[in-house]
């Protein structure tokens, strides 16, 4: 199967590289399109960073994990609210689109089983997915890079500029 043929595109780096750079970037590029799921954004105080939200395509927002927030569900000093973020995202994930986004398929939000299910399904439809994709991790994280239907691309401070343009336009 040629990287063309691969319909879907995980993209996977180091963190802070720019991978959630290129989701909204390649996003703007294809807004004539019909799009859906969610970017990240870092919550920041007095320069430090304190949590996670997360965007959708049609405008909700939620906090994903903050170091206040107290849960069972902990990824270092940050503790995730798996309730709030399924209430937001999911519903997004399940939109009418052209094209899915999804960042990012991580430890935070694989700690939600109907989230890994519901991006299992899409990856399994025809709507084409480009998601982020933790550089380490076991479980799902793992399942999804080695996908026959997945093209994997690692997002480097040389290419993070280019890419949003090449990936648009092989969609075009």
């Amino acid at each position: 199967m040629s990287a063309r043929d691969r319909r879907n595109i995980l993209l996977t780096g180091r963190p802070g590289i720019g991978k959630t750079r290129v989701i909204v970037r390649l996003a703007d590029r294809l807004r004539h399109l019909h799009l859906a799921g969610f970017y990240t954004e870092e919550m920041r105080e007095h320069g430090h960073r304190q949590g996670f939200r997360a965007v959708t395509f049609s405008g909700r927002t939620t906090v994903l994990a903050h170091v206040s927030f107290k849960s069972r569900s902990r990824v270092g000093r940050y503790g995730v609210n798996i309730a709030a973020f399924e209430d937001v995202v999911l519903p997004e994930l399940r939109r009418p689109c052209d094209v899915t986004f999804i960042d990012e398929i991580g430890k935070m939000e694989c700690f939600s089983f109907p989230f890994v299910a519901a991006v299992r399904e899409l990856l399994d439809g025809t709507t084409p997915i480009v998601a982020t994709v933790a550089g380490k991790g076991g479980g799902f994280i793992a399942e999804v890079k080695t996908r026959t239907d997945v093209e994997v691309r690692e997002v480097t401070h040389s290419n993070r500029d280019e890419l949003p343009r090449l990936l648009a336009e092989r969609s075009a």
